[in-house]
Order: C-alpha cells, then structure tokens, then sequence
C-alpha cells in the first residue's frame, strides 16, 4: 500500500507542476494523475488502496471544499448577486432535466425511473470539475477571472455535498443489483 501511497502523491504532484506550467489549474494534473493510475488505464496501483478508495475520495471531497470554501471571494459575488447563484445553479438544473427527458432515446439505456434518478443525484457533484476549469481564466490573468472562480467555487459548495449525500442515502433505494 505504502509504495502505491507514494506513486501517486510523487505523479500527482509531478502532473500537478506540469499543469502549472502550462497555465491550468494543478488540480486537472492531480484528477489525471487518478486516472492514469487507476484500474482503467496502467493498473498500478496495490488492491489494497482501491480497496480504501472511498474513503479516499471522502477525505479528497473534504481538501476540496474545504480549499474551495477558503477561496471563495465573498465581495465579488455580492457585487453580482442573484445572477452568480443562478449561474451556479441553473446550468446543472438544465443538464439533469435534459438527462431525465432525453438520455433514455438518445443512449437507448433501458433505464427505469430509480436508477434515472440515481444518476441525476450521482450527476451533482460535477461542480468540481467546473471550478477547476472555472479557475482557468483567473491562471490565464483575464479580468473576469476571479468572479468566474467565485461562481465556480460556490458552485462546488452548493452541488458537491448535496450529490455526495444523496448518492449515500439513496443507493441502496434506488438501484438493484444485476
């Protein structure tokens, strides 16, 4: 497990830096770097941590928001007010109906209405990856940057706990195994 432990901090830190570099935030090298690692792509990493992988992925959630909650900038969105909660809530709301209305014809997923569900719920705490492309244009230096790292971030702490909590609570009721 240790050496495992050690890969990816050493890779995440390494894509992290890259990342930098080229002007993008250092969390997309440490997503990648999971990614890369993981079962899916090269496999190297010891079953032992896959088998905590949950409890990783908490404690991550945790470094997130808690890191996002300290960057929110609060002047700024109280400068643009009901627009940055809406831009914060409206697109994911957007995203799940169309999900609900359109992913069973356009996927030809024999989906019942439980595990459609599921998924919306599951689909919430996409809001961290947009803070992390949220926070492009502030790396980039353009002047909207900041306000677009705010929206970003308080959209991390409305979308992250709700989906994460709702997938906790609702797994066992709305899906079955196969």
């Amino acid at each position: 497990m240790l050496p495992s432990l050690a890969l990816i901090i050493l890779v995440g830190l390494a894509l992290a830096a890259l990342c930098q570099t080229i002007r993008l935030p250092r969390i997309i090298g440490m997503l990648f770097t999971g990614i890369l690692l993981g079962p899916y792509v090269l496999n190297l990493l010891d079953d032992s941590i896959l088998g905590i992988s949950a409890d990783l992925r908490q404690i991550a959630l945790l470094i997130i928001l808690l890191k996002a909650g300290l960057s929110l900038n609060l002047t700024d969105l109280k400068k643009v007010g009901r627009p940055a909660v809406l831009m914060s809530c409206l697109p994911a709301s957007c995203e799940i109906l169309a999900f609900l209305l359109f992913a069973p014809a356009l996927l030809g997923t024999p989906l019942n209405r439980k595990e459609r569900l599921f998924c919306v719920i599951a689909y919430l705490p996409k809001a961290t990856v947009q803070a992390a492309i949220g926070s492009v244009p502030l790396a980039l230096g353009l002047p909207c940057g900041q306000l677009v790292l705010s929206v970003a971030v308080l959209a991390i702490l409305i979308t992250a706990p709700l989906g994460a909590l709702g997938m906790d609570l609702t797994y066992r009721k709305l899906l079955s195994k196969a």
